[in-house]
């Protein structure tokens, strides 16, 4: 893989969803801490830009899902603008973000959706996305399938992911990989020796190459 086309997206991965006393807790969250974290290094480490996309709600609840407004409601209002402590935006140091690496904050469950992060990636060149981060049914799955409906090569590590069951977290990645993204370990992505075939490319060359008529 050509490290300067890829980019690693963690999600979520705040104390709102990382703290035992947090409503909105995730236990296995908690426990990908230290995958991620490695995985982080490494992909600075290869010259792969890392974008830190998280979730803030406003205080109002204005811009909160209405699937979820209930549940947020009455855990605290968590994840709010400045917010601290169990419930709130600050991240584990591992998720600082530091110089060279980017932040996005976006309003529903897919990174993709009224975001930036298309925009900033095709002005980088990325054609392969890398997922990790919290939960796997709701945003890593979400922005799987847009990055793939975008034409993004997705790479999900799965061991970097979390769901609320072992079963959901199963079923989940069973299907992504279905659908056509590739489903690796943490132990696989730290090695040197590591590649991902770009898919889209292929396709791309396939289609440009094709005479038949679109019709």
């Amino acid at each position: 893989m050509e490290t300067s086309k890829a980019a690693l997206l963690v999600i979520d991965m705040e104390q709102g969803f990382l703290h035992p006393n947090s409503p909105l807790y995730i236990a296995q969250a908690a426990d990908t801490v230290p995958n991620c974290s490695n995985v982080i290094a490494k992909a600075r480490q290869r010259g792969i830009p890392v974008f830190f996309v998280n979730r803030i709600y406003r205080k109002n609840g204005s811009d909160v899902e209405a699937c979820r407004y209930e549940h947020w409601l009455q855990g605290g209002r968590c994840l709010a603008p400045n917010s601290t402590g169990d419930c709130s935006i600050e991240v584990p140091e591992a998720f600082t973000p530091q110089a060279g690496d980017y932040t996005i904050i976006k309003p529903r469950f897919s990174a993709f959706f009224q975001t930036e992060l298309d925009l900033i990636l095709r002005r980088l060149q990325v054609d392969t996305v890398l997922l990790t981060g919290t939960t796997t049914p709701n945003c890593i799955r979400a922005t799987c399938y847009d990055g793939l409906s975008l034409d993004y090569n997705v790479v999900v590590i799965e061991d970097c992911c979390s769901s609320r069951t072992e079963t959901v977290q199963r079923a989940n990645m069973e299907d992504m990989a279905y659908i056509g993204a590739d489903v690796i370990t943490v132990e696989q992505f730290l090695q040197n020796t590591w590649t991902t075939k770009n898919y889209v490319k292929e396709v791309q060359q396939k289609v440009v190459a094709d005479e038949t008529a679109p019709e």
